[in-house]
């Protein structure tokens, strides 16, 4: 390998909210580091307080690199590092692992893991579970795409990181195994809004509905950091963009239309995303999709809130 702790030498773009603390978990592991910033520098200038090195193309970053993460928001900026004229297959670096730890879409990553395997590089997909709160504390899930030596190669790199790894199957699975996992989230984002929006058309507190769901079997992680915005007005609660949301469910249509499956609630989950995102809120975060529906239904959930506290 490429260091003297007989260790591989790591790259990653996309050190944002997600990636800032994987990245820093990697070091933290003992890897060297070199990342790709984009237009904040912070994060990308923090990593190099700590020791990491900057790559200016994803180019440059794989001819210094054994495995490479990507972190990024959707298939075509992922397609973009991967394919441009500075990209990662304009390296010719065989050998190279390139880890997209993205939500993409399926059909993208199966067609970007045969453009680099006929370069002699091998495409991992591992997207992500949970928050940057979990990123930071290099606690994340990881749902891992690649056939068994590969997962064995990148599990103690994907470890730094992760606290729950679970090898899905071959590369292209896990990135549907998370359009599943953000399907049923996102679904969940829209149901607990519009309820908190019906329950206050009847006359019952937010506070009320948190107190009975959140103590009954039905309450859930996401119905936690869910309402410690809706109730708790925490806006860093699940920091998780309503844009990047709803280009997840649009995955999970496409993926649902290619499958044949009739997806109708997948449908009313996308349509309030499109909504919400249509009205100029994309920047806000899924938590805040409760504000917006009860809005849609004439409720200041804000107003409410502060009026029914103790």
């Amino acid at each position: 390998m490429s260091d003297t702790a007989n260790k591989p030498v790591i790259g990653f773009i996309g050190v944002g909210f997600m990636g800032h603390g994987m990245a820093a978990n990697i070091m933290k592991g003992g890897y060297s580091l070199v990342v790709k910033g984009n237009r904040n520098r912070e994060p990308v200038e923090d990593l190099l307080a700590r020791g990491a090195t900057e790559a200016a193309t994803p180019r440059e970053m794989a001819m210094a690199c054994d495995i490479i993460h990507i972190c990024l928001s959707n298939s075509p900026q992922v397609e973009g590092v991967i394919r441009g004229a500075d990209g990662i297959l304009a390296s010719g670096k065989a050998g190279l692992i390139v880890i997209d730890t993205s939500t993409a879409d399926p059909t993208s990553t199966k067609g970007l893991a045969e453009e680099l395997a006929a370069k002699g590089m091998t495409l991992v997909d591992a997207p992500l579970g949970r928050t940057p709160k979990e990123a930071e504390a290099g606690t994340l899930d990881a749902m891992v795409g690649a056939d068994a030596d590969t997962f064995a190669t990148v599990r103690p790199v994907i470890d730094c990181w992760s606290g729950n790894i679970t090898h899905i199957g071959p590369v292209g699975s896990a990135h549907q195994m998370k359009l599943i996992m953000n399907f049923i989230g996102m679904g969940y984002a829209a149901l607990y809004g519009e309820a908190l929006a019906l329950a206050a058309k009847v006359g019952l507190a937010p506070q009320t509905v948190q107190e009975v769901i959140g103590g009954s079997r039905m309450s859930n992680g996401f119905f936690d950091s869910f309402m410690q915005y809706a109730v708790g007005r925490d806006r860093d609660a699940h920091k998780f963009s309503i844009t990047n949301a709803s280009k997840d469910v649009r995955y999970v249509s496409n993926m649902a239309t290619a499958a044949g499956v009739v997806n109708p609630m997948g449908a009313a989950i996308r349509n309030y995303f499109a909504q919400v995102e249509a009205q100029g809120n994309g920047a806000d975060y899924v938590p805040m999709m409760s504000d917006h529906i009860a809005a849609m239904n004439g409720v200041d959930l804000g107003a409410l809130v502060e009026k029914n506290r103790k």
